[in-house]
């Protein structure tokens, strides 16, 4: 039950306490338009909780004479068209008068209510807006006439401000807290990178160096489409990785593959059961030298294969262009299946660090949205 502050609070549609602003862009074909003293901004340039500045600049004669409007100092600025609504939804505070591309949208407003209270209202509203995006191919947007629909709760202008001030204090230490752990599993993973670097790339006495094209051949697996796929027990590995099951393999023993086609194209994976390899990827073959496959998968993926692709309307390695990459092993294949079990070790510990660490930033963002849960139900008494 709510006490007698809490019943002050009143609850509005946004478009009624809101005035919201359009953008466009002027004409590119008008040089008078361009390089004039307003920032002009679209959705790469929302970056901060706070924009003041972006990379174009348009006139005074670009506003009047296009669909580009002043947007006053400090009003809100939202995202409304954009591929990132798939996930998150931008907003910012205009730091200064300025105007705006057609995918964005400003938000000013009225006297009875405070700017950050209103911007905080958005962030707890986020899946609320998402679940209101239009999902297109890669541009996505937002249902105006549903956000103006949104309701608002808001108490008097003294407590919004009061509940601005507590969850500007609570959220600086979550920052705080979310950037040092963040900064704690990047220094996990360094650490890493740093001992795989250190196995795989240092010449040592009993390491031999040859072109990859030397040392064995690459052989694509069966076509198979997904209409041709019977689901059973084999899984099925494309050039993403696995596309799905089949009842029946083409591959089976100890085999390193690497993805042939497609966003992770290069990526090496050790696999020690039965599985159909599509013609996406690729089986290693022909070994010119003894290796442990759990090694090689290693020194594969440590070389970024994907960096060698071909970039067509989708990346493709081949044997032609990785024939020339320099592959440094040992040559004792005991050697390499031992830098292979520490490698193993080490790759469980940093997973079992980014589980914690992972786990610890899921805590915090579920702590920030509780937070403006409580703010927006009235639950922020002057004792929190």
């Amino acid at each position: 039950m709510k006490d007698v502050a809490q019943s002050r609070w009143e609850t509005k549609p946004l478009g009624e306490v809101c005035k919201f602003i359009g953008g466009g862009t002027p004409s590119k074909q008008n040089p008078a338009f361009w390089g004039g003293n307003f920032p002009w901004v679209s959705p790469k340039d929302m970056k901060s909780e706070i924009v003041s500045d972006s990379i174009d600049h348009v006139t005074e004669s670009a506003i009047e004479q296009s669909a580009a409007k002043r947007i006053p100092e400090g009003s809100l600025l939202i995202v409304v068209r954009s591929g990132i609504l798939a996930r998150t939804i931008p907003i910012a505070i205009a730091g200064r008068e300025l105007t705006v591309n057609q995918d964005l949208k400003a938000m000013v407003p009225d006297k009875g209510l405070d700017r950050h209270f209103l911007a905080y209202f958005l962030r707890s509203a986020e899946g609320q807006l998402l679940d209101r995006v239009t999902r297109g191919a890669t541009v996505h947007k937002l249902d105006m006439p549903l956000i103006k629909s949104l309701p608002i709760p808001f108490p008097p202008l003294e407590e919004q401000r009061r509940i601005v001030a507590v969850l500007d204090e609570a959220f600086e230490g979550l920052a705080r807290a979310r950037a040092h752990t963040e900064a704690n599993l990047q220094n996990a993973r360094e650490l890493f990178e740093s001992l795989r670097f250190a196995m795989l790339s240092e010449r040592t006495e009993g390491w031999e160096v040859h072109r990859l094209g030397d040392c064995f051949r690459l052989k694509s697996g069966d076509n198979l489409t997904a209409k041709k796929m019977v689901a059973g027990r084999f899984p099925v590995y494309g050039g993403n990785g696995i596309a799905g099951t089949h009842n029946e393999s083409n591959l089976s023993g100890d085999n390193v593959i690497i993805g042939r086609v497609g966003a992770l194209c290069g990526n090496a994976r050790y696999i020690d059961q039965d599985i159909w390899l599509t013609d996406n990827a690729f089986k290693v073959v022909n070994y010119s030298f003894p290796f442990d496959c759990k090694f090689l998968t290693y020194l594969l993926n440590f070389k970024n294969l994907r960096s060698l692709a071909r970039q067509a309307a989708q990346p493709v390695i081949s044997n032609s262009s990785l024939a020339d990459l320099e592959l440094k092993f040992p040559a004792s294949v005991e050697l390499q299946a031992e830098l292979a079990s520490k490698l193993a070790a080490a790759e469980m510990e940093l997973e079992v660090v980014q589980t914690k660490y992972e786990a610890k930033i899921q805590g915090l963002d579920d702590l920030r949205q509780s937070l403006l849960q409580k703010a927006f139900a009235g639950e922020l008494t002057k004792g929190n």
